[in-house]
């Protein structure tokens, strides 16, 4: 069984990254950390995970092979690994990891519904 897996009785601890929308359990960004998102440094982190990732998201996307769907090219993941993914999250990340990202020069994809295109 996949570490991505979320068993039924434990959709209640499913949390999504505020930056690439994948779901996973509060335990399993503990344990790993965000597998798409690593320089968020969740693994291990309480903290960070409180605040880079949200237990308020809307519907579910499971995306097998990434780079040739075209679900995934619609929720910009086409590029991510294979795994649920949230279509909307609810939550802002805090100001200090979007300045981080800006100055790294990672695009930050809002997972709001706040944007509909990249700019």
């Amino acid at each position: 069984m996949s570490r991505m897996h979320i068993p039924p009785g434990q959709w209640r601890y499913a949390r999504a990254c505020m930056v690439c929308s994948i779901i996973m359990t509060q335990a399993h960004f503990r344990a790993d950390g965000c597998p798409n998102c690593p320089f968020l440094d969740l693994k291990g982190s309480p903290e960070a995970i409180e605040t880079c990732t949200s237990s308020q998201f809307e519907g579910t996307v499971a995306v097998f092979k990434p780079q040739s769907s075209w679900v995934a090219k619609w929720q910009r993941i086409q590029e991510l690994v294979p795994g649920t993914y949230a279509v909307k999250v609810n939550g802002t990340l805090p100001e200090d990891v979007r300045q981080a990202m800006e100055d790294d020069g990672r695009p930050l994809i809002p997972r709001d519904g706040t944007a509909t295109e990249i700019e």
